[in-house]
């Protein structure tokens, strides 16, 4: 596709990049640098090869765009708008301004046409990666020959910030051994971040590290000027099958401006003096502020109708499709919808105490082998630690390149190596594409290398499945290193965030029902390497609710709430109590959060007045004062042991458990009172 000049190019150019001045200079905050940079990038990407419609911005073959530099965003929201997605000029105008559509970063589900959350540098690139393994895998299930169904391409701008992230760094390592050929990612090499120069702390060779990747590396030495060099460079990127691509484009930041090529322009609105420059020096008016000439919105509404007739001949396709493989098809538009199967829930195992005890880790794994073969939306993987995880069920395929022979773009188990941030960050991207419930997998300790990530599944409202496993002390002989203590109070705190701790069999399979129905919610299910007994009194019904009573007895002396591994100790805890003839209730509470969703009536039935509430769990005691008068965990770090004998250290024993309930039995006697539900609150 060689490149034609258009007579409108270099007007549109300087329609962004004094928008993108005016858009900051009236918030008087952002960053106009970047986007005036990026301008001529962006106008021919935009103009000549993005596939999209933006009167329909869920058109599913549409090509992706991400912006993992997205301070930038006044640059996306400026093409947005010129575009025709629903944001007006008035949206530009409140940049950065309270409930408007144009934060300061861009935010997935709030505007139109933003297909991830970005700011956090890197994490954008990473989700570019899952979009690109989304696309391959998709085509891969579904396309069929004269039929190319799904075939668009993934677009990441990214800047130095992005590339000295390591979480981008493990993406790239990944995405060039799984030949992503579909990826393209543009390198602003403006050799600018927030301290000044790169070469204060960024001088390594990017091009010699992409090409270790496996990636093709693409060098455009004038990205101010130069608009065949750019156009030229994404047709070869394009017409690479076998391996991603970067872009090497080097531009002046904050091009036109009185500072550009300097930090000063990076991160502060422009001086009005130097947007009156700015804007002279490029031909318009000096004093118009939010000009856009007709033949730049001309220019940019012609792109879009180039987007909806080709979104057109696409259903025109599907439509052919549904005919000649009308199984495979409404597989697809299942999954497009975003439904899951019907009945799915039917397979989820359900045990009774006569059935063996296991691992809770065991116990994912069982469920995972009952629903998959009904669940072709789920696509899961580990960070290298499969065989401890368990995540691998049987006759499922790797998502691998063909040409490696370890699997194909049709499997949906993914090696994702030692990697656990690039890991949650392309399971974002892999749920963004649509029609994909990615699950990952690590020791439960691990997922704190990858909470930038887990952070932007909740905010972002991304259903991904952490499997995390080893979850306590009861791992055992790794020793704390490796023993979460306060990892569980961490990813509790985090909003539109389940953290799941099921005690048993039934708790397991309804971790995974609530996780599988709660589309716009990640969940963590932390999972024991011991073996747990199945509970009498526990159901998958009962403990979807978050909480529930396991054990009850009128009349209580106490309360033991508990989750997980304890939850067995705190029952015989009881049983102990019991033959001395105090009463013990049980509450067995495997996920805060739902919990917390389920009505007051139902909450105070189960953590009741009238008796203390003592609460167990072998991590820190932090948060349990919500459900809890008293509270008995872990003070510190653990320690490496066999696990019974590391529980025993810190007496969470069935024996010590009964005397410390004695011990809080007495004190709220002789303190005397109505003793209350810790739920009842006045805020």
């Amino acid at each position: 596709m060689s490149f034609t000049p258009e007579s409108t190019d270099n007007t549109s150019i300087a329609t962004i990049r004094t928008l993108a001045a005016d858009v900051v200079g009236k918030a008087n905050s952002g960053h106009p640098g970047a986007p005036m940079g990026m301008a001529p990038v962006s106008h021919v990407l935009f103009t000549r090869f993005f596939n999209a419609n933006p009167k329909n911005s869920k058109w599913f073959n549409r090509d992706r765009f991400v912006l993992s530099n997205g301070h930038a965003c006044a640059l996306q929201y400026i093409l947005l708008h010129l575009l025709g997605y629903k944001l007006s000029m008035d949206d530009l105008k409140a940049f950065r301004q309270l409930d408007s559509l144009t934060p300061g970063h861009p935010e997935a589900h709030h505007t139109d046409g933003i297909e991830v959350t970005t700011g956090p540098l890197g994490q954008g690139f990473a989700n570019g990666v899952g979009l690109a393994m989304a696309q391959a895998h998709y085509g891969a299930v579904y396309n069929r020959p004269g039929f190319d169904l799904i075939n668009n391409y993934t677009y990441v701008f990214t800047g130095d910030g992005c590339l000295m992230e390591g979480v981008a760094s493990e993406a790239a390592s990944l995405a060039g051994h799984l030949q992503l050929g579909n990826l393209i990612v543009i390198y602003d090499d403006n050799h600018i971040s927030i301290d000044g120069d790169t070469a204060v702390a960024f001088t390594e060779n990017v091009e010699q590290r992409f090409l270790s990747y496996g990636w093709q590396v693409l060098h455009v030495n004038d990205g101010d000027h130069d608009l065949a060099a750019i156009n030229g460079a994404i047709v070869a990127a394009r017409a690479e099958k076998t391996k991603p691509t970067i872009v090497c484009l080097k531009t002046t930041i904050g091009y036109g401006s009185k500072q550009q090529g300097t930090h000063g322009v990076h991160g502060a609105p422009l001086k009005a003096d130097d947007i009156q420059s700015l804007k002279t020096k490029f031909g318009f008016p000096p004093d118009q502020k939010f000009y856009v000439p007709k033949e730049t919105y001309d220019t940019y509404r012609a792109a879009a109708l180039r987007g909806a007739k080709l979104e057109s001949q696409w259903n025109s396709l599907l439509a052919e499709y549904a005919k000649a493989y009308p199984k495979e098809h409404a597989e697809l538009t299942r999954r497009i919808s975003g439904r899951l199967p019907e009945g799915w829930e039917q397979r989820l195992p359900v045990y009774t105490p006569a059935d063996p005890a296991q691992a809770s880790r065991k116990l994912s794994e069982l469920v995972l082998t009952a629903i998959t073969p009904a669940l072709p939306d789920l696509m899961g993987g580990s960070a290298d630690l499969t065989g401890s995880n368990l995540t691998k069920v049987k006759g499922t395929v790797d998502f691998q390149p063909p040409s490696t022979g370890l699997g194909n773009y049709a499997g949906t188990y993914v090696r994702y190596g030692v990697r656990e941030h690039g890991m949650g960050a392309i399971a974002n991207g892999l749920h963004a594409y649509g029609g994909i419930v990615p699950f990952v997998a690590t020791f439960l300790n691990f997922v704190s290398y990858a909470a930038g990530a887990v952070r932007l599944s909740a905010l972002s409202k991304h259903q991904v499945i952490w499997v995390a496993t080893h979850d306590s002390i009861g791992l055992g002989e790794d020793g704390p290193t490796h023993q979460p203590i306060e990892t569980a109070i961490h990813l509790r705190a985090i909003p539109n965030l389940d953290f799941w701790r099921p005690a048993d069999g039934n708790e397991t399979s309804a971790a995974y029902l609530v996780a599988l129905k709660s589309t716009q919610t990640p969940s963590v299910l932390s999972l024991s390497r011991q073996n747990l007994p199945n509970l009498e009194g526990s159901t998958i019904e009962r403990a979807a609710r978050g909480g529930y009573v396991l054990y009850e007895v009128a009349n209580e002396d106490m309360t033991i709430v508990s989750s997980g591994s304890e939850v067995p100790i705190a029952l015989e805890a009881a049983s102990l109590l019991k033959k001395e003839g105090v009463n013990v209730r049980l509450v067995s509470l495997p996920c805060w959060s739902v919990f917390d969703k389920q009505d007051e009536q139902y909450r105070l039935s189960v953590l009741r007045s009238g008796a203390p509430i003592l609460s167990l769990e072998a991590l820190t005691t932090t948060g349990w004062q919500k459900y809890s008068h008293e509270q008995y965990g872990l003070p510190a770090w653990g320690a490496s042991g066999p696990y019974l004998k590391v529980y025993e250290k810190f007496g969470i024993t069935g024996p010590n458990i009964a005397a410390v309930s004695k011990k809080v039995i007495a004190f709220y006697k002789q303190k005397g009172g109505q003793v209350v539900s810790p739920l009842v609150k006045a805020l």
